[in-house]
């Protein structure tokens, strides 16, 4: 079932009016319900192996709790992760790896013959998969209660919002509001609607028009050169965020109807001035997935500068697996890890230095001094003492800002090219021949347009000019806030034409999200 679809339009309020006319005891149920019908309406045979790794999670972290040894709370750990990697690998990894292994043994004149397993890769299993596995490392490590009830457990990991593509939740977060106390208010539930329509208008008039472009070069690149590889190239860049960024922006509104709280997913990410920063702002649910995961667990940033460029590569590379099972995402994750460093070598990490923010006249005696980091003086007046790191603070937006965006935004372009490509091969065609022709500028350019649909291209220029419009407003404040605070008539004009926008320009020829493949 699509979140743009004819089912999701009829599904979600069916779901909304169920849940808030139910007493609260009963509410979590229609969760649970829902949200296991809406993974069996893409294939019902698959609902075994979300309840097998529901109920292996479930079972190993009662039992971590349950014992106090810690060799044995070590062996259940492993064996809980190990069941839901293996069911993981089975399903996405299991071609991939048989026919890596016969290339290499091909090479020294080795024939061994392939097993042929003709299996779907069920979808949303690389997300439900990690967030049960970050609730048993979770409860190994003390950090949350195991819990005891099979069924709202269940609906924690199967929440219909965010459980085919994320964000990847947190038990913390997401746990304990699966079965508190909830109320609907009319600002939360606005807030959520208006959320859910950018995320529409990111998938429907943006990542659904530019993927025409996009697939109609990659399915054939040799029939392409010069700038109209190039624009494949950042219209991909455009789409796969719109794309991925507007599932999340949907997922979070949904979440908002019910009450609940999913935690960011992107922020503004093209606006990054560092491949590191990038990952701060872009699938933030997974980057911080593998950080606390993968990273800090093999050292992180406390060891010696190559082993941290060690952990640094392997990480990433393993981001890269995680999106799919092929060496275009191994290579696209193994860029990534490569770009940051190479920006830890050249640009070192700066040291911490307070920020002062102070209101009325400026009392900083001894005593200030000595304060702690995001401690409150009170005296005279009142001074409150941050400590940031140099990167973390307001960074002026003039020209040197500027440019560092652009050249982040174009190394970032360039590793989706092989994100994209449905071979290194093809990604590689497509940087040699992208300059094709580049010693005729003018005849360059008008070459690279014209070989798409000229009409179709102007039409996706105000959107466009839109996204980074919000996007650029989004650095400091909330659009979605912002808008909600002007007068009734120029607010309702902004909802009009946005409405009339969305109306004109979508794509109803309904296209799955992108991140449903991994």
């Amino acid at each position: 079932m699509l979140f743009n679809s004819l089912a999701f339009a009829v599904f979600l309020p069916i779901v909304f009016l169920v849940y808030w006319a139910l007493p609260q005891k009963y509410r979590w149920i229609v969760l649970l319900v829902s949200s296991y019908y809406f993974y069996m309406s893409w294939n019902v045979k698959y609902v075994v192996l979300i309840l097998f790794t529901t109920g292996v999670s479930y079972a190993g972290a009662v039992l971590i709790e349950k014992f106090k040894r810690k060799s044995v709370k070590r062996i259940l750990l492993i064996g809980a992760v190990g069941a839901s990697l293996l069911v993981l690998f089975f399903f996405k990894y299991f071609d991939f790896a048989q026919n890596t292994l016969i290339r290499v043994l091909q090479s020294f004149a080795i024939e061994l013959h392939p097993v042929t397993l003709a299996l779907m890769l069920p979808v949303g299993i690389s997300f439900y998969t990690f967030q049960t596995l970050s609730y048993v490392i979770d409860v190994y490590k003390g950090e949350v209660k195991a819990e005891r009830n099979f069924f709202k457990y269940a609906a924690f990991i199967s929440f219909f919002p965010q459980l085919v593509a994320g964000p990847i939740e947190r038990t913390k977060n997401l746990l304990p509001q699966i079965d508190c106390e909830h109320q609907f208010t009319y600002e939360k539930g606005s807030y959520g609607m208006k959320l859910m329509a950018w995320g529409f208008f990111k998938k429907l008039v943006i990542a659904d028009n530019l993927a025409v472009f996009v697939d109609t070069v990659f399915e054939d690149v040799a029939e392409y050169h010069g700038f109209a590889l190039v624009l494949a190239v950042l219209f991909f860049t455009l789409q796969i965020y719109c794309d991925f960024s507007g599932y999340s922006d949907i997922a979070i509104g949904t979440a908002k109807l019910f009450d609940i709280d999913l935690m960011t997913n992107f922020k503004s990410p093209y606006f990054s001035t560092s491949v590191k920063e990038f990952w701060r702002r872009w699938h933030i649910s997974l980057s911080s997935w593998f950080r606390d995961y993968i990273y800090i667990p093999m050292g992180g940033n406390r060891v010696s500068r190559l082993r941290n460029m060690f952990n640094v590569l392997v990480t990433f590379t393993l981001s890269g697996l995680w999106h799919g099972a092929a060496f275009t995402y191994i290579v696209w994750g193994g860029l990534h890890g490569l770009m940051q460093c190479i920006e830890n070598l050249l640009f070192p990490k700066k040291k911490k230095v307070p920020v002062q923010e102070a209101s009325g006249r400026r009392n900083l005696g001894s005593d200030s001094q000595k304060a702690k980091a995001e401690g409150t003086i009170k005296g005279e007046t009142e001074v409150k003492i941050k400590v940031k790191t140099e990167d973390e603070m307001i960074e002026s937006r003039g020209l040197i800002w500027w440019l560092k965006v652009a050249v982040v935004f174009c190394l970032v372009a360039g590793a989706w090219c092989f994100f994209r490509a449905g071979s290194c091969g093809q990604a590689l065609y497509i940087f040699a021949h992208m300059t094709d022709g580049l010693r005729q500028p003018l005849a360059y350019l008008s070459a690279g347009i014209h070989a798409f649909d000229t009409r179709a291209l102007k039409q996706m220029i105000f959107p466009v000019l839109l996204l980074a419009v919000y996007d650029y407003a989004a650095l400091d404040n909330d659009p979605i806030l912002v808008i909600g605070r002007l007068p009734a008539p120029a607010r309702k004009a902004v909802y009009y034409g946005f409405l009339l926008m969305v109306l004109l320009l979508a794509s109803f020829n309904s296209q799955e999200f992108v991140y449903f493949q991994f």
